[in-house]
């Protein structure tokens, strides 16, 4: 965010059912950040908020028949507002199984509704939209795999698209302690991940 200097509101979307989690730490750190470079925040913690993924029938077929004009959840509204305040967006969440949780995919599949998100799109475009999150193989793995093309391309091209006028997906990865590890290395490197979520908030 350091583009410009001038204040910016952040919508953070979290999603990790534990308080005591490396990827809240990793939440917490971006937040210090925004507060070191004085921007302002907003977030959605959507498990504490025990925000509801699945589909009803009746939005299924809202968004199924493309209606615009039938009206939303208020859960969804709030999420709307949220977003149409913000300058830029922020996705904290854990790598399982090759993508998001799945509570953060409910997110998607009920907010970005028809007449909204897409067909027409009243969504006002962010600045940026960010992918900040974590996950226990290693960047280097993950790309082995073609788990870090797959992810990176359903998050910045499918779910932002022209959402955002710039997107970027950071992946912390290593995480997971393994009976082989230093730990010494390994906690330098939860570190060093922690200041780079910092640095991203700047």
């Amino acid at each position: 965010m350091s583009q410009n200097r001038l204040v910016t509101n952040v919508h953070v979307v979290y999603a990790h059912p534990s308080a005591h989690s490396f990827t809240r730490e990793v939440r917490d750190a971006f937040l210090g950040g925004l507060a070191d470079t004085g921007h302002t925040w907003t977030v959605s913690d959507l498990y504490a908020m025990a925000f509801r993924p699945e589909l009803t029938l009746d939005e299924y077929e809202r968004e199924g028949g493309r209606d615009a004009t039938a009206p939303v959840g208020d859960d969804v509204a709030a999420e709307h507002a949220k977003l149409d305040a913000a300058e830029v967006w922020a996705f904290v969440y854990p790598v399982w199984w090759a993508d998001c949780p799945a509570l953060l995919k409910g997110w998607f599949d009920r907010v970005w509704t028809v007449g909204y998100a897409y067909k027409p799109a009243r969504l006002r475009p962010a600045r940026k939209a960010l992918m900040l999150c974590t996950a226990g193989y290693t960047v280097a793995e993950l790309e082995s795999s073609g788990c870090y093309q797959a992810m990176r391309t359903t998050m910045l091209t499918d779910r932002i698209g022209e959402r955002a006028r710039s997107s970027e997906f950071v992946v912390l990865g290593g995480t997971t302690v393994r009976d082989s590890d230093d730990q010494e290395s390994w906690a330098a490197l939860r570190a060093t991940h922690l200041r780079r979520a910092a640095d991203l908030a700047r």
